[in-house]
């Protein structure tokens, strides 16, 4: 049976302008990170992606090296996208990035024009694009000169292969000089991705200032800090989860004991605003940023971070109470 989108789609989720542009970003993105891979069962893919856009998220977050198999999510997404999606293109935002290594040699990483531009000529050719809606330098090259990547950026506009560039994992310093090259070249950068969450809030320290002052605007990658902002932690590790099965520093059992008090008092909060973990999480997240980006395993859970847009607002109160619980040892 072909799918036919809800008529009732745009109902719910709010819709922001990011930065000074046009361009307007649901509250609520889905990253196809881990979840989109060749390890995962498509026809799981397939659900999370459709229900994704009958519930107004419009936009879809890419990168090259997404997978696993680097490049299998865009593999994934350009198959139902061709398969049920492609009536509603222009209803949707997909963006991609370049900038982690994809390939060997040394063309294969980093922000050189030879490389973001090959990159991006693959991106669309796995997903069946002519266009992506917006194309990220992934991360900041130390060696590439910002005129170059900024050029690159710039070139795709140009060709009509992107209508609109940002940036990622760029300090406020670099952001600076990425933006004044940019608006130099006649291609604004549209928007930053960076790390934040409540537990991660080097941002606030100099780069969202930055943005606001360059109209530029952002979408956080990681709001629930790799899941710890969830209920899935409440009591500990689970023998199923991330944390038990990768050596990863902020989810070892060590970095979870760290946050379990503070998991805990947060999840005890969130009941008395009526929400779960998750949902006050990304609601505090969305106070700062234009949009968050949220990944998902499971339908129910996409259904389950999808209605922290019921209750986005804070008393200050809630806020104050919020800062010492964080603040707690």
């Amino acid at each position: 049976m072909s799918y036919q989108a809800a008529v009732n789609r745009y109902e719910v989720m709010p819709y922001r302008r990011c930065g000074r542009s046009g361009l307007k970003l649901p509250a609520i993105s889905l990253g196809l990170w881990h979840n989109f891979g060749d390890n995962k069962p498509y026809d799981n893919s397939r659900a999370m992606l459709l229900r994704a856009f009958d519930l107004g998220i419009t936009h879809f977050d890419l990168a090259n090296n997404y997978g696993p198999r680097p490049g299998a999510a865009e593999e994934t997404f350009g198959k139902v996208l061709k398969q049920d999606l492609r009536a509603y293109r222009d209803e949707m935002i997909v963006s991609t990035k370049a900038g982690w290594e994809m390939w060997p040699g040394p063309y294969g990483e980093w922000g050189s024009r030879k490389y973001l531009m090959a990159s991006l000529d693959q991106s669309l050719q796995r997903m069946g694009l002519d266009y992506v809606d917006i194309f990220y330098s992934h991360r900041p090259d130390p060696e590439t000169p910002m005129e170059e990547t900024m050029g690159a950026l710039d070139a795709m506009v140009r060709q009509g292969k992107a209508l609109y560039v940002g940036i990622s994992s760029y300090s406020p310093e670099q952001t600076v000089e990425a933006a004044k090259i940019l608006k130099e070249l006649g291609t604004p950068c549209l928007i930053h991705q960076p790390k934040y969450s409540m537990f991660e809030r080097e941002i606030e320290r100099g780069l969202t200032d930055v943005l606001a002052a360059n109209g530029i605007g952002s979408i956080a990658f990681c709001p629930l800090a790799q899941g710890l902002l969830t209920s899935r932690y409440l009591d500990g590790i689970p023998q199923d989860s991330r944390a038990a099965a990768l050596d990863n520093h902020f989810l070892s059992e060590q970095g979870v004991a760290l946050q379990l008090t503070h998991i805990q008092k947060l999840n005890e909060l969130a009941k008395r605003r009526g929400q779960t973990l998750a949902q006050m999480a990304l609601a505090w997240a969305l106070l700062t940023v234009t949009s968050v980006i949220v990944g998902a395993s499971r339908v129910s859970q996409l259904e389950e971070n999808v209605g922290a847009v019921a209750n986005l607002s804070f008393s200050a109160a809630e806020l104050l109470e919020i800062e010492a619980i964080l603040a707690s040892t």
